[in-house]
């Protein structure tokens, strides 16, 4: 039975688990130590059973624990080569370091894994379709825009986690310096509420039945805002929110199953 869990979500650190009952998988460790093992005793999980990490990009957020995960329980990473490059972790064994590329599936166990480009500030950063048996679940966070191969990527997902950053008018009157208001704004930034409900909605009515939204802001965001912000545009469109799919906020600490 596949297990999607958000371990944690949001601009301080986000990891997510993804299990088919045999392989356990990792993607992303903006935590440290010591918390993702909290984390993941919270779902009955060891963190000696992680069979490989996968990492989006290299932004701290997202690789705080990695080295120390990943020397600790021996613990295989694949990354881009840009994001590998990039990375900050210290010395991880060779053997332990798999460089993937976009658009290239690959397996680890019985689930097959493709890797895909997003526009972000990073290196050489990506999102991820995980198959296992016949369903697809994907992650799509830190993204500055949807673009067509990215729509084409996550369309078919059963369950997806997908990124509700901010809402446009907290950011612009927030205390955040113009530059990074810019950034975040930008093609390279982060998906707004607004962005995401109409993703969400073409999502569903091509067969999502689940959808997270994850990585707010803890600034210029609220789970409630986001959280309508997808609602309403679901609602209005004839979705039956609760019945026709499900529809919930990533919790910023803890984890949250879909």
């Amino acid at each position: 039975m596949a297990t999607f869990v958000s371990l944690i979500s949001g601009s301080s650190g986000n990891a997510t688990f993804v299990s088919d009952g045999k392989t356990n998988l990792l993607i992303d460790c903006g935590m440290s130590g010591a918390k993702l093992k909290e984390s993941l005793h919270a779902i009955d999980v060891m963190p000696e059973s992680i069979d490989a990490l996968l990492i989006t990009h290299e932004h701290v957020d997202h690789t705080k624990g990695a080295g120390v995960i990943s020397r600790r329980y021996n613990i295989p990473i694949y990354t881009t080569q840009g994001t590998h490059t990039s990375m900050d972790i210290g010395n991880i064994a060779d053997e332990n370091i798999k460089i993937i590329t976009e658009d290239t599936d690959f397996e680890i166990g019985n689930i097959g894994i493709r890797p895909f480009a997003i526009p972000h500030d990073a290196a050489q950063p990506v999102g991820f379709n995980f198959m296992i048996g016949d369903e697809k679940y994907s992650l799509a966070t830190d993204i500055g825009k949807i673009t067509k191969s990215i729509l084409e990527k996550i369309t078919g997902s059963k369950k997806i986690l997908l990124e509700s950053n901010h809402d446009v008018e907290m950011l612009k009157c927030g205390t955040y310096p113009y530059p990074l208001k810019r950034r975040i704004l930008g093609e390279y930034g982060h998906l707004s509420n607004e962005a995401a409900s109409k993703v969400a909605l073409h999502l569903v009515q091509n067969g999502t039945e689940h959808i997270m939204l994850g990585h707010l802001s803890k600034e210029n965001n609220r789970p409630e805002i986001a959280m309508l912000e997808t609602y309403n545009l679901l609602s209005q469109s004839g979705v039956d929110v609760g019945k026709d799919m499900t529809l919930q906020v990533a919790d910023r600490y803890k984890p949250t199953l879909f």
